[in-house]
């Protein structure tokens, strides 16, 4: 039991760090969908992204999420993999922009404020924000045990936040 009595952050700083990876994230997310692009690029990145989610399935769509949101708890890199991961998806929120004149004027930010996106969002942050503690605790010589568990427990999260996200998408994908 004292292994889980250990404390490596605050809770306002571990507050602090996910809300910077949210944001993080959204700001990412947000360049993507800023991207312009000439109709035929646009038309490719579409039928390439319907070509990839036709059957996908919950299944898929949770090994998809969940293979890019593991690979953000790498100390460090995971940040520079949540970024790329926010840039492509905003990017293809670009791409069906320009495809689908029903979707010029809707906000980027629309999709992330569905209840999938909310916890897409949310797992994504968790998962960059503990690869920057990471950074922190393996600089800082911190022995493993005390950052093992809090990362066990934020992994657990991630999994459960994704795999109801990934429910939610797919009710939506097959509409």
């Amino acid at each position: 039991m004292q292994l889980l009595a250990r404390q490596t952050h605050s809770f306002p700083q571990r507050l602090a760090n996910f809300g910077i990876g949210i944001l993080g994230f959204v700001i990412a997310y947000s360049a993507g969908a800023a991207i312009q692009m000439t109709t035929q690029e646009a038309s490719e990145l579409t039928t390439g992204f319907e070509s990839q989610v036709a059957d996908i399935g919950t299944w898929g769509l949770f090994y998809n999420n969940l293979k890019a949101a593991l690979a953000m708890f790498v100390p460090g890199i995971g940040v520079i993999i949540g970024a790329y991961t926010a840039v492509s998806t905003g990017t293809i929120f670009a791409a069906l922009g320009t495809s689908y004149p029903e979707l010029e004027g809707v906000s980027p930010l629309a999709l992330l404020a569905t209840p999938f996106g909310i916890l897409e969002i949310l797992a994504y942050g968790l998962a960059m924000s503990r690869s920057w503690m990471l950074v922190y605790q393996l600089v800082a010589k911190k022995p493993w045990r005390v950052y093992a568990i809090p990362t066990l427990i934020e992994v657990s999260m991630v999994v459960v936040m994704l795999l109801v996200a990934s429910v939610l998408e797919a009710q939506v994908i097959q509409k």
